[in-house]
């Protein structure tokens, strides 16, 4: 990871900060540690960035960080304990990031109700910084499907393994879908998709099939179906890659991505497999870059070089 540099172009300074939220489906693939190691980058560039616990049901960004579970937490903005998300942020042992943490019971908080999600949707789009990192829970419950579609940038997690890979796909669906029934596509539109989801004969099981039905039916709302699926570019990361089968993943996906689903999924990068991380993890180490293998540190720093060169807010999103 780079030491504390200018905040870099393309990195907004106003009120709305970057959005980046680490999803996948699948727990166990590292999600966590990615938005963690994000976070921590981006601090070190000299953006301030907070990252948010937003895993409801097993919040542990905290002990990543090598900190304690704090005394208040994003349960207090849920349940109207206070009414400003942003106090909730505490500082972490790296310059410039904060932590907004996860519930202290998790199993109370793990779903959230309607209100309650609409609510911290607004206000995460108001915290004070420049970047937020939104760290989300496994599975593709709306609480973690919504706010992977807040985001400026969803970044999609997987490892070389095929139940990840599986997962990644069903999140894809999932998130497409979801992504449809928040939309004001009009009654035309939503009648036809309805019809098409109903339809086992017309095979429209993937949003790219999906696409097909609706475009024969009617071709201009087809095209807006087009140009609302292009606004879902979700980011890949391949995790804990050890072979050139690995690394090749993640273009392999893209296309696979394109291919079946019609989802623009854009590779961003590799994190290779570190004996060194992954024993600072096993530790409940901090993963600081003192505990960091030379290779990890390098890919995060070039992940994140990439994540920030893409558009901020304002822009193409």
């Amino acid at each position: 990871m780079s030491g504390a540099v200018p905040p870099e172009a393309g990195v907004p300074t106003g009120a709305e900060p970057r959005l980046v939220a680490v999803g996948g489906g699948k727990g166990g693939i590292g999600k966590s540690v990615l938005a963690a190691l994000f976070g921590i980058e981006c601090a070190r560039r000299g953006l301030s960035t907070v990252l948010l616990d937003c895993d409801f049901g097993g919040p542990n960004l905290h002990s990543l960080l090598g900190m304690s579970h704090p005394r208040e937490t994003v349960s207090d903005f849920v349940f109207r304990r206070t009414e400003s998300l942003a106090a909730l942020a505490v500082p972490t042992p790296v310059p410039g990031l904060t932590l907004i943490s996860g519930p202290r019971s998790a199993t109370a908080d793990a779903n959230l109700l309607h209100q309650q999600r609409i609510r911290l949707k607004r206000a995460i789009g108001t915290l004070h910084a420049q970047v937020a990192v939104l760290d989300l829970g496994a599975g593709t419950h709306y609480d973690v499907v919504d706010f992977f579609l807040l985001a400026s940038h969803g970044v999609l997690a997987v490892t070389p393994e095929a139940l990840s890979v599986e997962n990644a796909y069903r999140f894809l669906k999932v998130a497409f879908l979801r992504r449809i029934r928040n939309a004001d596509l009009g009654d035309d539109l939503t009648r036809l998709i309805g019809e098409a989801a109903r339809d086992g004969s017309a095979g429209a099981r993937t949003p790219a099939e999906l696409l097909a039905h609706v475009a024969r039916q009617a071709p201009a709302a087809g095209q807006r179906l087009a140009r609302l699926m292009e606004t879902l570019r979700p980011l890949l990361v391949v995790n804990q890659a050890r072979t050139a089968q690995d690394l090749a993943l993640c273009d392999a996906m893209a296309q696979a991505a394109r291919r079946l689903f019609g989802v623009g999924l854009q590779p961003l990068g590799v994190l290779h497999h570190c004996e060194t991380l992954a024993r600072t993890v096993r530790a409940r180490l901090p993963v600081l870059p003192e505990n960091l293998g030379p290779e990890a540190v390098a890919d995060v720093g070039h992940l994140v070089t990439r994540l920030l060169a893409l558009p901020a807010p304002g822009g193409t999103r």
